[in-house]
């Protein structure tokens, strides 16, 4: 059945983007805080959000679009493996001695091409049973390039979950508000209000208001005294990384950093250590214990801490790790290069920055 009630919004929408470009007379100029609600209350944001000026500011910006970096199809098509988390034995070869083993624990390899039924080789040349383990397929996902003008908050939907928005701020998902957050949407932030909860929600469109922790935000990060050239942010509360050439940024991405029992360390650090592919490993014997065999595209910053690729999960947008920060292989590889082809400085030495910080208070529940 026809319902008109569903077509009243977008009715107004479309007349309100018309007048208010009437009364411009010129090109809108993108500024979300025409949405915002001088008052606290959710009536108040409700009002702000229909207004006019925000219904056409909505018209004219409906979503971001910047261009995607490309990805590493290079990288991902090796050959990786998820292991059996009880330990896994190695053998000289399909059927033959047994060497040694991996521990228990969080474990992965990289394979060779080597095909062998029943058997994989890792990239050393040892065999494993092939039920011991299973193909990883790496996460496709990659970042985006930052326009020059780019100054306004925008966000990527992270959750899998998959809901409609409500229409005002605390209501239930509502398929009559026209938007699925769809998992790595983009979406313009043009108000934010907070429910009686006290929980966070932002307006993305005309009567379509989404959860805070549905999305990753990108916002300017405060460039740190002294810092110059190549250099990028990672703010742990929205699980972004934002990379600058001096104040200006350049590229966006979503990242995994650590989990509360192994925060990644806030502060100002220098990549110390670039490394193509490197092995991970640690907490032996603990439940925690972990072996990644051949990480792609390592920058360390603080210890054995580092920016790198990730092949065993595509959950960037939430902590993760066991305090590395980690990014899609795409967006590792370009950062990588990004940051080798910055000036040196006076000594010949290449020299990038990767700041740390939380722009807000991360829920662990």
């Amino acid at each position: 059945m026809f319902q008109i009630a569903h077509l009243i919004p977008t009715v107004l929408f479309v007349l309100a983007a018309n007048v208010f470009a009437d009364m411009t007379g010129s090109e809108l100029a993108y500024d979300p805080s025409v949405c915002q609600a001088a008052g606290d209350s959710i009536e108040a944001a409700v009002d702000a959000a229909q207004s006019a000026e925000c219904l056409a500011m909505m018209a004219a910006f409906p979503r971001p679009e910047p261009e995607r970096i490309p990805q590493d199809k290079k990288t991902m098509r090796r050959s990786y493996w998820r292991l059996e988390t009880g330990g896994t034995n190695l053998y000289d070869a399909p059927g033959g001695q047994l060497i040694g083993a991996i521990p228990a624990g969080f474990n992965f390899v990289e394979a060779t091409d080597a095909q062998v039924e029943g058997w994989v080789q890792r990239q050393g040349g040892e065999w494993i049973r092939g039920s011991d383990g299973k193909p990883e397929q790496p996460s496709g996902f990659a970042g985006f390039f930052l326009p020059d003008n780019w100054r306004h908050p925008f966000a990527i939907i992270v959750s899998k979950a998959g809901h409609f928005a409500a229409t005002r701020p605390g209501g239930a998902s509502d398929r009559a508000s026209g938007f699925f957050a769809r998992h790595h949407r983009l979406v313009n932030i043009f108000a934010q209000a907070e429910d009686q909860r006290g929980r966070v929600w932002y307006l993305v469109g005309p009567q379509q208001w989404i959860r805070q922790e549905w999305v990753a935000k990108f916002l300017p990060a405060p460039q740190p005294e002294g810092v110059a050239g190549r250099w990028v942010a990672v703010d742990l509360f929205e699980q972004t990384l934002i990379a600058y050439e001096d104040d200006r940024p350049v590229f966006a991405t979503v990242v995994s950093s650590g989990l509360s029992d192994w925060p990644t360390v806030e502060g100002l650090f220098k990549v110390w250590a670039r490394l193509r592919k490197d092995t991970m490993s640690g907490a032996v014997g603990e439940p925690d214990a972990y072996y990644v065999q051949n990480v792609p595209w390592v920058m360390y910053f603080k210890g054995g801490i580092s920016l790198h690729g990730t092949y065993w999960h595509g959950d960037f947008g939430y902590r993760r790790s066991h305090g590395c920060v980690n990014l899609s292989i795409s967006d590792a590889r370009w950062i990588y290069d990004w940051m080798l082809e910055a000036a040196p400085d006076a000594e010949g030495e290449i020299t990038n920055a990767v700041y740390v910080f939380s722009s807000g208070n991360y829920a662990n529940s």
